[in-house]
C-alpha cells in the first residue's frame, strides 16, 4: 500500500491528538498510524471521509451497471427515448 500521506507511530497519536486533529483537518490530508512498524490505522478528517464514502458509493453503482450490461441487461437509447417521446405526447 502506497500513501502519500505523513505515517507516525502509534505513540505519536497518543502524545499529539489535538495537533493531529488541527492538522489533518486543516491540509485535510490522511495520516497513517503504524503500530510496531506495522500500518494499522488511517486517520482522516471528516470531510475526506464523506467524499470518500460518496466515490464508494458512485463505484459500486458503475460496478452494478457493468454487470447488468455484462448479463445482457440493458436497453438501446434509441428505444428508451422513442418511449419516453411517446410518453410526453400523451
Amino acid at each position: 500500500m502506497k500513501f502519500s500521506t505523513q505515517i507516525k507511530p502509534l505513540s505519536y497519536l497518543q502524545d499529539h491528538t489535538s495537533q493531529i486533529i488541527r492538522d489533518v483537518s486543516e491540509s485535510r490530508e490522511p495520516l497513517l498510524i503504524t503500530q510496531d512498524g506495522e500500518a494499522k490505522l488511517v486517520v482522516m478528517d471528516v470531510k475526506s471521509y464523506e467524499e470518500h464514502e460518496q466515490t464508494v458509493a458512485l463505484l459500486r453503482i458503475l460496478s452494478l451497471g457493468n454487470k447488468e450490461i455484462e448479463q445482457g441487461k440493458f436497453r438501446d437509447a434509441e428505444d428508451v427515448f422513442a418511449e419516453l417521446d411517446k410518453t410526453a405526447q400523451q
